[in-house]
């Protein structure tokens, strides 16, 4: 009877264990590669069968698993053997460690492909990445703070965001940064009304867009009284990352056009 309980044991291990072929065509990984693993002591087959067969069970698979998320992230093999070699290796720290590297990476691909959507749209050839460094989504917040403070139009502006899906503040930032790019368009008279003539920052041209860029604000994020928009015109012209954006997205010395119609807007 323990004979035969044995037999049975060990036909479910066999049939739980996978040659180098079979894992190769699970995993995409090619055979050359778990050949190399094996060879560094990244990932050793469970065992080797007496025709010299790699076997592999659901540990080696787990490892593997492990292994090609690092290699995503473009770990170096050493340091994935390092750590997986390591006894106070924790795999659940592991995984949240490589799921938010990995959101990370989202976020910067998605950046970057809005940003070159954004430069094909316009047929600009400047390259500024730097624009979409996601400090700058934090140095934005911390600018806003410091001119509303705690605020209703603050506490207004965070309720919506957490309202909102990354895509939809995505869709928001382009469409903010395409009313600058319509700033800048006008400033330097390039619309079927204008005709070439550069107009000043009090032209009714230039005011009517600040009134859309006004009540952009207030659909998308806050209440934006006159108050709080002169307050923002005084950021535009900060000098800072929102400086730089603003011309990045009109031109040159845009942020200063939007800042002194802003100004005048709010006099009225």
């Amino acid at each position: 009877m323990k004979n035969r309980e044995s037999e049975i044991v060990n036909s479910k291990t066999e049939l739980s264990l996978r040659t180098v072929n079979q894992v190769s065509q699970l995993t995409g990984v090619s055979v050359r590669t778990l050949h190399y693993y094996d060879e560094i002591g990244l990932l050793k087959p469970s065992s080797v069968t007496e025709a010299g067969y790699r076997m592999y069970d659901e540990d080696n698979l787990e490892r593997l698993q492990t292994i090609m998320l690092f290699r995503e992230l473009e770990f170096p093999l050493k340091d994935i053997k390092r750590m997986l070699d390591n006894p106070e290796f924790d795999r659940d720290r592991a995984l949240d460690d490589q799921i938010k590297l990995l959101e990370l990476k989202r976020e910067h691909l998605d950046e970057l492909i809005f940003f070159a959507k954004r430069l094909k749209k316009r047929g600009d050839n400047k390259m500024s990445f730097e624009a979409f460094d996601k400090s700058k989504i934090e140095a934005y917040k911390n600018l806003a703070r410091e001119a509303w403070g705690d605020t209703a139009a603050f506490k207004e502006y965070e309720e919506k965001a957490a309202g909102q899906t990354d895509t939809e503040k995505r869709k928001a930032a382009e469409d903010l940064m395409d009313l600058f790019f319509e700033f800048g368009e006008i400033m330097n008279g390039r619309t079927d009304e204008l005709q070439g003539v550069k107009p000043e920052p009090g032209h009714a041209a230039v005011q009517a867009q600040v009134k859309k860029l006004q009540d952009f604000i207030t659909r998308h994020y806050y209440t934006c009284t006159d108050e709080i928009l002169a307050g923002l015109g005084s950021i535009y012209t900060s000098g800072g990352d929102m400086t730089k954006n603003i011309d990045v997205a009109g031109g040159k010395g845009c942020a200063e056009f939007v800042a002194a119609a802003i100004e005048i807007y709010c006099k009225k």
